[in-house]
């Protein structure tokens, strides 16, 4: 998504596109400054979304060229003429005043009175005599110079009335000078927009969204957006009206959706709507506000008009308001028709829906069908397992609600099974997916929002036996040893609340754990205060490495690390080294130097956990050199201190040796130690024939319908047995909830394969919008598009 909006930024066609864009960009890398001043220290700029030099960008705003009007010397009295103001004479260029405006070339060489009048009274067209002055200095020398905010304002006021375009647009560059806070922004853009100053108004524009979302909170600037009429969005905006209540409708309801700056700043957009696509997602948006605010009978004109407009997710508002007008079977037809329409094909969402509106057997059909379509939606999963609770079946219930946690760590999910956990009065297993959760979200609340997830936590924690810091190591050690993923996060989290061990390695080895678990948002999170905590300068320089490293800047990371290691020879700052540089090389050379650095972060004291993972590091290292005696030695030494990832590489070893059965006991023994092994049945379906791969492979897809290569394997097999349409049907299975770039590609050669030129092109098209630089799919597109008709 910044990939796509960097690259709207810098492809931008005018001026207010570049700000709209570039403040949406500044929007969403909201926090990250600590990354920019890191960079800084390694003489590195960050790319910067400030304030650019509008009126430099911005064309002279000139309808009227100073060359249109000339006099003839027959209608001249005399070269000058003179205007009173009040009590003072200002002596004009008669043809050079004439020049500012047709209006003034009206008044000096046409048909009126004051044309052949040599003294003219402007006393009451609110200009002052310092006003007049500058105006005749500029229509002499096209230039307003030293000329105060206030006496600029006034000429603007006087040029928008006189049709002085040339002069009003001097007036908006100078002005746009002196717009340095949001309170200058508020005061100048009232003025811009009554006098149509284009220069001064985008100007006012981007000092505002560059303090967004807090200058939302000021009513003054939500005024000004909420108010503008069609022909002030487009002197404050120009083309990029719709763009720009786009990004205030998002960053509004991100602060509260149902608040009436939301639906203000929606109503904006739908008016800025120029196409029928943008109409029929402001209408969406719009119905969406109006329904949350209990505003049902608006709400459901603009459902109606989205559907109208073809959008079909509008289907499920109409459906809601229906149920909510007491119309049950009404909603529950409504998503038939779409689901039998052949409109589209049915998606996961659209049975979820229907479950709402209907009951029995006839709910769990729709529930298990949404399943089947789109196993991440977790309303299934919670559905069953709490009916199944309802049953008194408690292993039922925990089995369902465990499918899902196995591959996606959703809050509710977890709240859902701590309290199935309090019902039981498993208290350890309840204060396990409490605190989990308390690691992904601090501030989370529970029931619906009516009560905080630590105040539970604190009362659970009364019935748990207590640990010393030694036992809350040693339970992390049998955790993090069995693969448990979450009760590893409950004994770090457990450990910073209540242990004395040091703060900044315990949130270090939380966010290696949020980053398998797939939240890198919380793994940032725990990253940057494992480097507030950090006890040393070298351990700091470790985290401010892998920061920058897990942001893409693998250079300074590397640089962070030496640093690290000049000040002190630490096992971290060594695997940090041979980490980085092992992932950023393509010289096959550098294996020797990252072997080195391994065996140098062996020497360093740690513990068994990470010596485990520098030596399942150091075997993969050997193995990729061809030094598999080496490989198998480090692995065999990690599986002794229970790293028991280390089997998988084990068996690779085995495998590279032609001994294809022992690989396969290899991973079969992981399968058995590790709580969440679906990659260990992926890795496994290697080492066997096609029949047990695929069992295995079914395997994974049960346990993580998120991993791609099940379906890739899958399809494979069905494209190699002829059986093209059922191929492309399983890779599309999984498009459908997860728009892999790999199963796109996969799925536009079958489309290529068997003919189909404008699937194959849709389906390039979209893994390019996903990486627009991947070379193979580049070569696909332009070899199907060379056949497209």
């Amino acid at each position: 998504m910044r990939r796509s909006l960097r690259a709207a930024w810098q492809k931008a066609t005018s001026v207010h596109e570049k700000i709209v864009f570039g403040a949406w960009l500044k929007y969403e890398k909201q926090g990250e400054e600590l990354i920019a001043d890191l960079l800084a220290t390694c003489g590195k700029c960050v790319e910067e979304f400030g304030h650019i030099d509008v009126a430099s960008m911005l064309p002279e705003d000139t309808n009227v060229s100073s060359s249109q009007y000339f006099l003839s010397s027959d209608n001249i009295l005399s070269r000058s003429v003179t205007f009173r103001i009040g009590d003072e004479n200002i002596v004009c260029d008669r043809r050079k005043m004439a020049c500012l405006s047709a209006p003034f070339q009206a008044m000096l060489n046409g048909c009126f009175t004051e044309s052949v009048r040599e003294d003219i009274d402007l006393s009451e067209n609110n200009i002052s005599a310092a006003g007049l002055r500058a105006i005749n200095e500029f229509s002499m020398t096209g230039n307003l110079n030293e000329v105060s905010p206030n006496l600029l304002l006034e000429i603007l006021i006087f040029a928008n009335r006189f049709c002085c375009e040339r002069l009003k647009d001097a007036c908006g560059r100078k002005l746009a000078a002196f717009v340095s806070s949001r309170d200058d922004a508020v005061e100048l853009m009232e003025y811009a927009l009554e006098e149509n100053s284009h220069v001064l108004a985008a100007s006012c524009l981007q000092v505002f969204l560059h303090e967004l979302p807090d200058c939302l909170n000021d009513d003054r600037v939500v005024q000004i957006f909420s108010l503008a009429n069609r022909q002030q969005r487009l002197v404050m905006a120009g083309p990029a009206s719709f763009s720009l209540y786009c990004l205030l409708s998002e960053v509004s309801m991100n602060l509260d959706p149902q608040s009436d700056k939301a639906a203000c700043f929606l109503e904006q957009l739908l008016e800025s709507a120029e196409t029928e696509r943008q109409r029929l997602l402001a209408f969406h948006q719009l119905g969406c506000v109006r329904l949350l605010r209990k505003e049902y009978d608006e709400a459901e004109r603009l459902f109606e008009a989205a559907v109208n407009a073809g959008h079909i997710y509008s289907v499920a508002g109409l459906a809601r308001l229906a149920f909510l007008k007491g119309k049950k079977s009404g909603a529950y037809d409504k998503l038939s028709y779409i689901i039998s329409s052949g409109s589209c094909r049915p998606l996961g969402w659209m049975h979820q829906e229907r479950s709402l509106y209907c009951d029995g057997d006839t709910r769990w059909e729709d529930l298990n069908k949404a399943t089947e379509l789109d196993p991440t939606l977790p309303y299934p999963y919670m559905y069953r397992a709490a009916s199944l609770m309802r049953k008194q079946d408690v292993q039922g219930a925990l089995a369902e609600i465990n499918r899902i946690l196995g591959f996606k760590l959703a809050l509710e999910c977890l709240e859902l099974r701590f309290c199935f956990y309090l019902v039981l009065e498993d208290h350890q297993s309840a204060i396990c997916d409490v605190q989990a959760i308390l690691t992904l979200s601090p501030e989370y609340r529970m029931f619906e929002g009516r009560v905080a997830a630590s105040q539970l936590r604190t009362l659970v924690r009364e019935h748990v036996e207590s640990w010393t810091t030694a036992d809350c190591w040693m339970q992390l050690y049998e955790r993090w040893s069995s693969v448990d993923d979450i009760g590893s996060l409950s004994v770090i989290y457990q450990m910073l609340v209540e242990s004395d061990a040091p703060k900044g390695v315990l949130y270090f080895r939380q966010s290696l754990l949020l980053l398998r678990l797939n939240c890198p948002e919380a793994a940032m999170r725990s990253l940057h205060l494992a480097r507030q905590h950090a006890s040393s300068e070298h351990e700091r320089l470790v985290y401010e490495g892998w920061i920058l490293y897990d942001t893409g800047h693998c250079e300074e990371g590397l640089r962070k690390a030496e640093e690290s290691i000049k000040i002190t020879r630490s096992f971290e700052a060594f695997f940090l080294k041979a980490y980085a540089l092992a992932d950023s090389s393509q010289d096959t050379s550098c294996s020797s130097t990252v072997v080195s650095l391994l065996e140098n972060a062996l020497k360093c004291p740690s513990d068994r956990l990470r010596k485990g993972q520098a030596l399942n590091n150091l075997g993969s290292i050997y193995v990729d050199c061809g030094k598999l005696e080496l490989a198998a030695d480090c692995y065999i030494n990690a599986l002794k201190i229970r790293h028991t990832r280390a089997h998988q590489g084990l068996a690779r070893v085995h495998f590279l040796k032609n001994d294809k059965a022992a690989a396969y006991k290899e991973m079969s023994l992981l399968i058995e130690k590790a709580r969440n092994n679906a990659s260990a049945y992926e890795k496994r379906s290697e080492y066997s024939d096609r029949e047990l791969a695929m069992v295995d492979l079914e395997m994974v897809t049960r346990l993580d319908p998120l991993r791609v290569y099940p379906y890739r394997y899958r399809a494979a097999v069905l494209m190699d047995s002829q059986k093209e349409d059922e191929a492309i049907a399983e890779v599309s299975r999984a498009i459908a909830f997860k728009a892999d770039l790999h199963l796109l590609h996969l799925r536009a050669a079958f489309h290529e394969h068997v003919g189909n030129v404008m699937g194959a092109l849709r389906d390039c098209r979209a893994a390019l919008c996903v990486d627009p630089y991947h070379q193979e799919m580049l070569e696909l597109h332009s070899r199907v598009n060379s056949h497209e008709p």
